[in-house]
């Protein structure tokens, strides 16, 4: 009996594992992943970035899928996924590629990305499940070139409020960095339409801050 209970468990590990395997292509490959109970229901859901191909190309780089999957059964399936939540490996310049990670915190999951060369840019999206999809309820962008400015754009999409800071700075001869002048601005901007992870990159955003006229993109 016990060699029958043996032999029926390495069988359910083994279909299931084959099923978990079915659920994406054979040639995505995970570079990422976070857990998390993203929907609330005290159960951790598991988020997966994933390559669509296994090699580069010199000239297109490598798409990225972001799929969440929750337990159904005590299985792996597939619940949400978006081809435009990750940038593609080239999007990060000369700095190369642009994903830092994934992470899911009280319930949000967060997705950073940063690249550039001399001129350099991290964001960080913050999405919320709710109203039936995953909502960008968060987004702050920190970008700006040694010797030049640093610029961070905060923004809280749920209460509409931006804080946008800027520093130009000069460098001296002994490389010492001077900040010459600050602008702070705080205001509220309502987004026209939701932002979802299926959604996130079809069109972008521009704002103009009220007081020093910044364009501001999301």
């Amino acid at each position: 009996m016990k060699q029958l209970l043996t032999t029926l468990v390495a069988f359910f590990l083994l279909t299931t594992t084959k099923a978990q395997k079915g659920l994406v292509p054979a040639q995505y490959q995970s570079i990422a992943e976070a857990y998390g109970d993203l929907n609330k229901d005290g159960i951790e859901e598991k988020v997966v970035v994933y390559n669509v191909k296994e090699q580069e190309e010199e000239m297109n780089g490598i798409d990225r899928e972001l799929i969440i999957f929750r337990k159904v059964a005590g299985a792996w399936t597939i619940w949400q996924r978006s081809l435009k939540a990750v940038g593609n490996s080239r999007d990060g310049g000369m700095m190369g590629d642009p994903f830092q990670e994934v992470e899911v915190k009280n319930g949000v999951l967060l997705i950073t990305e940063a690249g550039g060369s001399s001129w350099k840019w991290g964001h960080t999206d913050k999405y919320r499940y709710q109203n039936g999809s995953f909502e960008l309820i968060g987004y702050n962008n920190t970008y700006g070139k040694l010797c030049e400015y640093w610029a961070d754009f905060d923004f809280n999409i749920m209460t509409g409020k931006i804080v946008f800071t800027k520093e130009y700075e000069s460098c001296e001869e002994e490389g010492e960095q001077v900040v010459s002048k600050r602008e702070n601005e705080t205001f509220t901007y309502r987004l026209q339409k939701k932002i979802t992870l299926q959604n996130r990159k079809d069109a972008e955003v521009q704002i103009i801050s009220p007081k020093y006229k910044h364009e501001l993109y999301l």
